[in-house]
């Protein structure tokens, strides 16, 4: 008897392990995702009329459907509807914010200078006017200022004392006539004009100072005696205008050569800065209120844009200019090259050392050079 009870296998039972859920948590689970989508399911037509489904479910179903209404459009994922309401929020917010600066911050302008430099020219060596090119370039340059000028505005055209300098102011006044014809403003123009404040740097030579070109014929001269007899040191400006030339000549920056390395027998770079500072007094003094175009050189116009904004930002391109604003008052400014805009105190004239202290650049005689 009891081998029969142990040979006896289990009988076989229904397994209660399911893997997928019941109908009614598989609806539940339905309604949820739908509601994270932003769409609201009504229970299925066999669902709301099967009469099993029990009475609290069918309440609480009821309910929710008077609490959410009637759903006619599917809303936006949830990502996009936050990007919206960001982009609203935000718009609101711009439209009550006042970002332009209030009528009692605006400052008047004393003078508005812009200093210029000269068109292509032929060259440097030589006192020569501009390329082609160069005259176009002025042009077009003052056909564009045309467009900026407002009717009632006043602009003063003035220049360095170079044949390159006057040419440049010449076109740009011709380019400046045409655009206003054109576009029919009423703009005073007051024709242009040497100033000696914005000429270019200079050479102290055996002859006096020169300008660094107009000292170049005499360097190559006295280079050429000295090569021919080989006979004797050479003087002292003629070793620095010949590093300054062949600075050039080999295709490097003489202007960085210049603004770098001190030389005895070269105007200093702060010289050109005072320089063009006592012209820009005279210009708001002269004529308050202007806009005015100075044409001038590369050298000390690169100096004035180092003196502002503490670095070198380069050498400017023909008809590349720097903008100086000063305000009323004469004690702020703002100084613009290159899109970088810099606000400094107004060097006072004559507060700055002359350099000089009575001393007079005297030319050496031709028998002690």
């Amino acid at each position: 008897m009891s081998s029969d009870v142990t040979n006896e296998q289990p009988a076989s039972r229904p397994t209660t392990q399911r893997v997928d859920p019941p109908k009614y948590l598989s609806d539940y689970n339905a309604r949820q995702r739908a509601g994270r989508n932003g769409q609201t399911t009504a229970p299925s037509s066999d669902e709301a009329g099967d009469d099993t489904t029990p009475l609290y479910l069918r309440r609480f179903r009821d309910k929710q459907a008077q609490d959410t209404g009637p759903v006619t459009q599917a809303l936006p994922p949830l990502h996009e509807r936050v990007g919206l309401g960001m982009q609203q929020a935000m718009s609101e917010d711009n439209r009550t914010k006042e970002i332009s600066a209030p009528p009692r911050a605006k400052k008047q302008i004393l003078a508005d200078v812009y200093l210029i430099r000269h068109g292509e020219t032929q060259g440097y060596s030589t006192e020569s006017g501009l390329t082609p090119a160069g005259n176009w370039q002025a042009h077009t340059y003052g056909h564009t200022i045309a467009k900026r000028v407002s009717d009632g505005e006043t602009v003063v055209i003035r220049n360095a004392d170079t044949n390159r300098a006057r040419e440049t102011a010449q076109n740009l006044a011709r380019g400046l006539h045409d655009g206003l014809q054109m576009f029919e403003k009423d703009v005073t123009v007051v024709d242009t004009a040497p100033m000696p404040e914005f000429r270019n740097f200079g050479v102290a030579t055996p002859d006096g100072i020169r300008d660094v070109t107009g000292a170049f014929r005499q360097y190559y001269t006295t280079l050429e005696e000295f090569e021919r007899t080989a006979l004797g040191d050479r003087p002292m400006w003629l070793v620095e205008i010949d590093r300054f030339w062949r600075t050039q000549q080999g295709g490097a920056d003489p202007i960085q050569h210049w603004l770098q390395i001190p030389m005895f027998h070269f105007e200093p770079p702060a010289m050109c800065v005072r320089r063009f500072w006592q012209g820009i007094h005279r210009l708001a003094s002269e004529h308050p209120g202007s806009r005015m175009m100075v044409c001038t050189h590369s050298g000390p116009i690169r100096a004035f844009a180092i003196a502002a904004l503490g670095y070198d930002p380069g050498e400017p391109y023909n008809t590349e200019h720097v903008r100086v604003k000063v305000f009323e008052g004469g004690t702020e400014a703002l100084v613009s090259y290159r899109n970088r805009v810099q606000e400094i105190h107004v060097p006072q004239i004559d507060q700055l050392p002359t350099w000089q202290q009575g001393e007079q650049w005297v030319p050496p005689t031709a028998e002690a050079s």
